[in-house]
This record gives C-alpha cells, structure tokens and sequence, in this order.
C-alpha cells in the first residue's frame, strides 16, 4: 500500500511538473500568444508554483534546517538551485503586473511605463529559462524513469500483450464434428 501513495504522489509531481513547464514554454512569448493570454496564463502559473512548492515542502524544511549542517552536496545544489528558480519567477511575476496592459486594468488599476519594469522582466525570464533547464539537467534521471514507468511502459504494452488462453488438444484426441 506504502508503494501505491509514493506512486500516486509521484505521478502527481509529473503531472504539476509537466503543466508547469508546458505553461512556461507557452507563456515565454507574449507576441504568439497575445498579451492577454501571456499575463493571464503567467497568474496562472502563480498557482502552480504554489502547488509545486506545497508538494515539496517537506524537503524544503527539512534541507533547510539541515543546509549549515552535515548535508551531501546534492541536495545543497539543488537548494540553492530552487531557490534561484524561486526568485526569478518572483521576479518575473513581480515585473510582470508592474508593466501589465491586461491583468492590473481588469481589475481598475494601472501598470507602470517605467522601461526598468521591462527590462527586468525580460532579464529575470532569460536568467530563470537557463536555471529552469539546469533543474531538468539535474533531475534527467527522475525524469527518464518516471515518463518510463507512466508513459512509455503503459503504452508499450498495449502493442505486447499475451495472447489469450489456447487449449491444446493433443494428437489423435477424438473431436467429434458436426455436421
């Protein structure tokens, strides 16, 4: 049964992570989504980084108390790593409403037309694309191993399943026919 929830918890990382990196990679380019669409799906991913980060809580505390003690470099890296990511999508988002032309309107207020705004949301968003694909670099192995198990081996057995039971009727058994 222990198996079953640390499959299921599994299979539900990959599943926020997938939407959460689908979603990045649409909302990158504001020009062939729109910028309604850009602002609105870029709130959304706010929601998903909270799941994301709800999920993994318990390692965040548990690395953190634990980051100026004994503590293998992997997990360190991968702190510091995170927390790089955290900060450029912070900073994203943040810059984001600051020179909103669809989100802050819908709800009466008004974005700023400070060029600083912009450029910090394109820095931010360029510095946390390469922080993001170390993240993928860093964790290749979960990844290739959990799209095998979830994706690719369901799918494969679809085309090598076992045929279905034969009854073998050895030589000279009478068989009746009819006619």
């Amino acid at each position: 049964m222990k198996n079953k929830k640390i499959s299921n918890k599994t299979l539900l990382n990959l599943t926020i992570d997938v939407l959460f990196l689908v979603a990045f990679l649409v909302v990158i380019d504001a020009n062939a989504t729109g910028i309604a669409i850009h602002e609105w799906l870029g709130m959304g991913i706010v929601g998903v980084i909270l799941i994301h980060v709800l999920l993994h809580w318990d390692w965040v505390v548990k690395v953190t108390k634990r980051f100026f003690t004994r503590l293998r470099a992997e997990p360190r890296i991968n702190y510091l790593l995170d927390m790089a990511i955290m900060i450029g999508f912070v900073t994203i988002i943040f810059s984001g409403l600051m020179i909103s032309e669809s989100v802050l309107p819908a709800i009466g207020l008004q974005g700023s037309r400070e060029a600083i705004w912009k450029f910090l949301h394109y820095q931010a968003t360029d510095i946390t694309i390469l922080l993001v694909g170390a993240h993928l670099a860093l964790h290749y192995k979960w990844i290739l191993t959990v799209i095998k198990r979830y994706a690719i081996s369901p799918i494969a057995g679809l085309f090598h399943r076992k045929p279905k039971t034969q009854i073998h009727i050895p030589d000279g058994f009478p068989i009746k026919q009819s006619h």
